[in-house]
């Protein structure tokens, strides 16, 4: 009977993938280089094959190594956050805790973020709004807060929905005076509109149909924002339509700053997402403040139903 693998074998050759180097994976494990070159190197004479082609300038992975680090992931994974729960269980929330969220957010999520921190003093938090999106995960962010309309693209990250935001098409009487009232998406396409970069990335606004598939409208804009706040600021000026989250225009609409616009379709909800590396497991800071604005997001939306 052959002997089971070194799972911290497994786990050191995983860290050589995600960080493409020996180095990286070094600085990652905090164990000596030559440590990392002698697990995989026994990995390999365990298995009887290579995982990894090495060069000068390039790491990639065999077949056999593709498959190991394909099966062994998502294991490593789960032990890891089954180990973070349960010494979560058994001691306060300790250590630091990077994110960062669009300048929109802190409106919906300060109270939250600061409950968080008031519920655990040990956790050390900085939350920057200049980093936005996926990409500031590789700047060493342990969590992005993200607004995102229709299908998720494919992606190295994972995200967790937090909220979802029913969205509705916004326009100042002044300009449903010269351009009539739309009542079907396609008469969008010759009228001029806002496009949010963040939620939309400039590209077709996203409707639902009734089986809630996402039907694409393209349309004009030469009002492209990367925020929610100054598409509404835009839509009040007569600018153009624009399809924006219900919440932030009650006053607008109540006003009369802003109509809604009825239309065959329903613009496809805002989702509020919390994203995350693969290369980091999420750790246990960070999923207890994601079930946080969950739970406290949930509430909020009960109680503007209720009302």
């Amino acid at each position: 009977m052959r002997d089971a693998l070194d799972l911290n074998a497994v786990r050191v050759y995983a860290a050589v993938v995600d960080e493409q180097s020996f180095a990286g994976a070094a600085r990652l494990l905090a164990i000596p280089s030559s440590n990392v070159s002698r697990h995989v190197a026994s990995l390999e004479r365990r298995l009887g094959t290579r995982l990894l082609e090495r060069s000068t300038r390039h790491l990639r992975m065999t077949e056999a190594g593709r498959l190991l680090y394909e099966r062994a992931k998502p294991l490593l994974e789960a032990l890891l956050s089954t180990e973070e729960e349960l010494g979560a269980a058994q001691c306060e929330l300790r250590g630091p805790l990077k994110m960062c969220m669009p300048g929109e957010a802190p409106r919906l999520l300060a109270p939250i973020i600061a409950e968080f921190c008031s519920l655990h003093p040990g956790v050390e938090l900085e939350c920057d709004t200049r980093l936005t999106g996926l990409e500031a995960l590789r700047e060493d962010v342990d969590l992005s807060i993200i607004f995102h309309r229709g299908r998720q693209d494919d992606s190295t990250f994972i995200t967790r929905e937090l909220a979802t935001l029913p969205s509705i098409v916004v326009a100042a009487p002044s300009l449903l005076a010269k351009t009539g009232m739309p009542r079907q998406v396609r008469e969008l396409k010759s009228l001029p509109c806002i496009t949010t970069l963040s939620a939309l990335k400039g590209q077709p606004w996203q409707f639902q149909d009734v089986n809630g598939d996402i039907i694409k409208v393209p349309v004009r804009s030469r009002y492209r924002v990367n925020s929610g706040e100054l598409a509404v600021a835009g839509a009040r000026q007569g600018i153009g339509f624009a399809i924006v989250a219900a919440y932030p225009c009650q006053e607008d609409l109540a006003a009369g700053r802003l109509q809604a616009v009825p239309l065959d379709l329903s613009p496809a909800p805002l989702q509020l997402l919390g994203a995350y590396s693969h290369r980091h497991s999420v750790t246990a800071r960070v999923r207890a403040l994601l079930e946080l604005i969950q739970v406290r997001l949930g509430e909020l939306s009960q109680l503007r139903e209720a009302s």
